[in-house]
């Protein structure tokens, strides 16, 4: 498996796992969802995946737009923290209703960039 794939793997794992609710995320019910593996971590603190997932059942609108974009961004900092890449930038857009899309270039040592596409994510987030 070339670079590429394996930052495409990262990012979608990270995107597309389900972190763990925080103590003040807003839920429907008392399931904080998260992935098991969270609770016995190799680096003390460390978390897998995003809270993407609490948005499920917002609406589509720029407030939504703007914390898929912050949940992203803390899903995915660990590359930079880590030094896999030197940069990470997140775009989240609405398209139609129902849509939405999130884009992530990733800046890497060699100062190449490399740009991810995840066409109706907001479809992966509902399970739809």
């Amino acid at each position: 498996m070339n670079r590429e794939e394996l930052l495409r793997r990262a990012v979608t794992i990270s995107l597309f796992t389900w972190r763990r609710a925080g103590p003040d995320d807003v839920l429907d019910d008392a399931d904080r969802q998260g992935w098991w593996g969270d609770s016995v971590p190799s680096v003390a603190g460390d978390k897998l995946g995003s809270r993407l997932w609490l948005l499920r059942r917002r609406t589509l609108v720029a407030d939504t737009l703007k914390d898929a974009k912050a949940f992203a961004e803390e899903a995915l900092a660990w590359l930079v923290d880590d030094q896999v890449v030197t940069a990470v930038t997140v775009t989240a857009e609405r398209q139609g209703v129902d849509r939405m899309n999130l884009r992530v270039e990733l800046v890497e040592q060699n100062g190449e960039t490399l740009q991810l596409a995840f066409e109706d994510a907001w479809s992966l987030i509902n399970a739809v």
